[in-house]
């Protein structure tokens, strides 16, 4: 009845992963207390949890990805601890295994459960308010991406209770991910979580093409839309295209898993590195998925911070669409050392090198926007600089890896982890960091405590260099990754300083929790922030913060690239604007329900209790079908809405409005 499940499967005899869970129960059950007594669970039910406004989705995401960045990071603490105390005899205090699946859940973790929701979250609380739309395109797909999203995360965390975590790295490379390898069930949560969080980014994807194209106010034409904006335009064409390869690779080992085929086996006419190439075609676009948003990010910031207007606006618009175009003809560097030849590694080494000079043309823009403005070094604008100087060095370092002779020295190495983690964090996590404190006020109603914030800020950058370049010395020195002991005594004083730099990055994250926390406790003297806290060119209208729940009573007419900063130059007020109806969806709880029954449905498949799997299959379709006999007016913003949109569009162009 209840599949290959058995108490046996519970962890309870192993002290570290029962600290782990009861740590966890101990924050649910605290959580769930504090809400009983405070009784907002109906406030919480119909406010949030079934809420379909882009501005309340986009904080239950950044809340979700806070979350995993605590899970994350504490996986990345043990391994560093791992790896300072291992040395000689002395074996440390994580087994392999353990060490294993630790180092596959933090890749996996801060990849698709920490910087993807972070990123969608910016996306949604932005991008609908710098266009002057009333909501996205699709409310309630939204919110259906969010639960999905949050029902793999879960299945991740469930594996830390329940069974184990896949031990092949967070990239699930066969053989080693076929069964016959990896016969428990940590590569199956793996394959089930990715899958089930991998459609609700493949529908955000869908959601933000057709927000964008269709939603803008009247008047906004693409080469007047900001760089913010642009930015989420080609990360979801990139989306749309790569998101269903990795399904289709993860659905082709789960088929060799469960079925028995050989798609990436070496019997019977498989290739296990047909999966390798399937992976990175999707992995590659991911990485700058997650990137490109935050070099728009970078580019609303740099101009508000240097009173100036954006340096090369067009150039740094065809820098992003090279930069996305590119990222998909250089997937093969990922594995020079498959032994492709010199023909082959030759042109992905040079693709590589070339996607480097659409970067390098949009870091100039910023530093020309910076040259001889009135620079104001508040918090978003130190993570900027930041920023532009740790992802220089770590893009350098890819120029380096991009070499196949430099790269098959290189390639299994802690080099590579230093370069990796030099991008992502230098350029992602120091992003998402710079647009949460820059729209804070837009998004909560209220500014963060600079102080803390400037504190967390130095933390951070110092704990990263004492972390990771140590990194790149021992890459040369030859340790190779994904290790939990090494014996070289000239290697050991270099992890010792690494685990020094980690626990300084935790001191910085503990410093944004208290800045969270302290900002809250002074909101009330925040709210009378309008819609432009740092005074600067800002492209999110006169509106209150945060903005209601309708966005615009007046939706607003673009006559200039910069419109709102124009309009408050020439003394002009939004009363110039055009007033549509307001007609906003109600709140569902469709996506709820179907991300609840995803995740259970995948926890059945993964424990081969297939009656459960059948009925949460059951439900999802009967969820669908259910709702499939609503009005669609009640849920969507709807064609009227974009008719009349498009009306003020061809108004606005005859120069009747």
């Amino acid at each position: 009845m209840f599949g290959i499940l058995s108490l046996s499967d519970i962890h309870y005899h192993n002290p570290i992963i029962m600290f782990g869970v009861g740590l966890l129960l101990f924050v649910i059950v605290a959580t769930l207390a504090t809400i009983t007594y405070l009784r907002k669970w109906t406030y919480l039910w119909r406010e949030w949890l079934t809420s379909v406004d882009h501005k309340k989705i986009g904080i239950m995401y950044m809340i979700l990805a806070a979350l995993m960045l605590l899970r994350g990071f504490a996986d990345a603490i043990m391994m560093r601890t791992q790896q300072a105390m291992a040395f000689g005899p002395n074996m440390g205090y994580l087994p392999p295994g353990h060490f294993d699946q630790i180092f596959t859940a933090h890749g996996t973790i801060m990849i698709f459960f920490m910087a993807m929701p972070f990123i969608i979250g910016l996306m949604n609380c932005i991008v609908p308010l710098q266009i002057g739309a009333r909501d996205v395109a699709f409310p309630l797909m939204n919110n259906l991406s969010l639960w999905l999203t949050a029902g793999g995360a879960m299945l991740v965390n469930v594996a830390l209770i329940v069974g184990n975590f896949s031990r092949c790295g967070w990239v699930g490379y066969p053989p080693l991910s076929e069964l016959h390898y990896s016969p428990g069930v940590g590569v199956d949560y793996y394959i089930w979580a990715l899958q089930i969080a991998g459609v609700g980014t493949t529908l955000t994807g869908i959601n933000f093409l057709a927000t964008i194209l269709k939603m803008r106010a009247p008047g906004m034409k693409m080469m007047r839309m900001p760089v913010f904006t642009w930015a989420t335009l080609v990360t979801s064409v990139l989306i749309v295209a790569a998101f269903p390869i990795l399904t289709v690779a993860l659905g082709l080992l789960a088929l060799d898993r469960y079925v028995g085929t050989h798609f990436f086996t070496n019997a019977l006419g498989g290739d296990p590195m047909m999966y390798v190439n399937l992976f990175w075609l999707w992995g590659h676009p991911e990485v700058y998925i997650l990137i490109l948003p935050l070099f728009g990010v970078y580019s609303e910031i740099v101009p508000v911070f240097s009173g100036k207007r954006l340096f090369g606006y067009d150039s740094m618009v065809y820098a992003t669409m090279a930069i996305a175009l590119l990222s998909l003809t250089v997937w093969l560097h990922h594995f020079f050392t498959m032994g492709n030849g010199p023909g082959v590694n030759a042109f992905f080494g040079i693709t590589t090198m070339i996607i480097a000079i659409p970067t390098g043309v949009k870091i100039f823009n910023w530093m020309l926007t910076m040259f001889r403005g009135r620079i104001r070094f508040e918090t978003p604008m130190l993570w900027t600089i930041a920023f532009l100087i740790t992802f220089t060095i770590g893009g350098m370092s890819g120029i380096l890896l991009a070499e196949p002779p430099a790269d098959f020295v290189l390639h299994n190495s802690l080099f590579l982890v230093a370069h990796f983690h030099n991008v992502l964090i230098g350029g992602v996590v120091f992003g998402i960091f710079a647009g949460i404190s820059y729209w804070a006020p837009k998004i909560f109603g209220f500014k963060l405590n600079e102080r803390l914030g400037r504190a967390a800020f130095w933390c951070w950058v110092i704990g990263f260099y004492v972390a990771f370049m140590p990194l790149y010395i021992l890459g040369f020195m030859g340790a190779t990754r994904r290790m939990d002991h090494y014996n070289v005594a000239a290697w050991h004083p270099l992890f010792e300083i690494a685990w020094v730099g980690a626990m300084i990055i935790f001191a910085g994250i503990i410093l944004q929790v208290v800045q969270v926390v302290v900002s809250i406790r002074q909101r009330e003297q925040a709210r009378d922030l309008t819609g432009d806290p740092w005074n600067g060119r800002t492209l999110e209208w006169a509106l209150p913060s945060p903005a209601p729940a309708y966005n615009f009573a007046r939706i607003p007419v673009v006559r200039d690239r910069d419109a709102f900063w124009e309009m408050k130059q020439r003394g002009v007020e939004l009363k110039n604007s055009t007033f549509v109806p307001v007609h906003m969806p109600r709140n569902s709880a469709t996506g709820f329900i179907i991300g609840g029954f995803a995740f259970v449905m995948g926890f059945g498949l993964i424990w081969h209790i297939w009656w459960l799997a059948a009925l949460c299959l059951a439900g999802v379709l009967g969820t669908l079908i259910q709702h499939a006999f609503n009005d669609d007016r009640d849920y969507y913003l709807g064609a009227d809405e974009v008719r009349r949109v498009e009306d003020l569009h061809g108004r606005v162009e005859a120069g009747s409005v």
